[in-house]
């Protein structure tokens, strides 16, 4: 009998923390911010870079 109340206690722990957020999708959520932040901050200036390095190449 103290089998069968282990994995009944087992199985109500379970089903209680159903309710969270699973980590994977906190991670990617915060990984997806965090790019949105960079970009939004370091766009400008990549974009600077990269028409510069245009220009040296083509001779403009």
């Amino acid at each position: 009998m103290e089998k069968h109340d282990v994995r009944h206690q087992l199985a109500r722990v379970g089903e209680e923390e159903r309710g969270d957020v699973p980590g994977w999708v906190l991670i990617t959520l915060m990984t997806a911010g965090l790019v949105a932040v960079i970009w939004a901050l370091a766009g400008p200036a990549l974009g600077g870079m990269f028409e510069q390095a245009i220009e040296r190449v083509s001779g403009l």
